[in-house]
């Protein structure tokens, strides 16, 4: 029972129980219509725009500098031994600093 439960045979299982019921409901789909477009890139709706969009990440970067320093900060300190204390410390000063430097710019 061991060997049937190992991450490699569950893969296998589930990638084989996703071809058969791929399979199995294939018969359902809608036929597929031949057409010169067929093939081309398609972004809402639009066909093939010419101009890239450049988005500008300046407003989003500090929230997600924030969000990551909490999420490693909650985590360091979390996952810490009880007996090991200046690595959660160091952590959480150097999260602190950071966080300060966030917000003062």
């Amino acid at each position: 029972m061991q060997i049937v439960l190992s991450p490699p045979i569950v893969l296998i299982i589930l990638i084989l129980t996703g071809l058969f019921l791929s399979y199995m409901v294939s018969s359902l789909a809608a036929p597929g219509v031949a057409s010169e477009r067929k093939f081309e890139s398609y972004a809402c709706g639009q066909r093939n725009v010419t101009h890239n969009v450049s988005p500008d990440y300046n407003q989003f970067f500090p929230f997600a500098f924030f969000f990551t320093i909490m999420h490693v900060l909650v985590l360091v300190v979390a996952t810490a031994p009880k007996d090991a204390l200046t690595l959660p410390l160091i952590y959480v000063a150097a999260g602190v600093l950071s966080l300060m430097i966030i917000f003062r710019r």
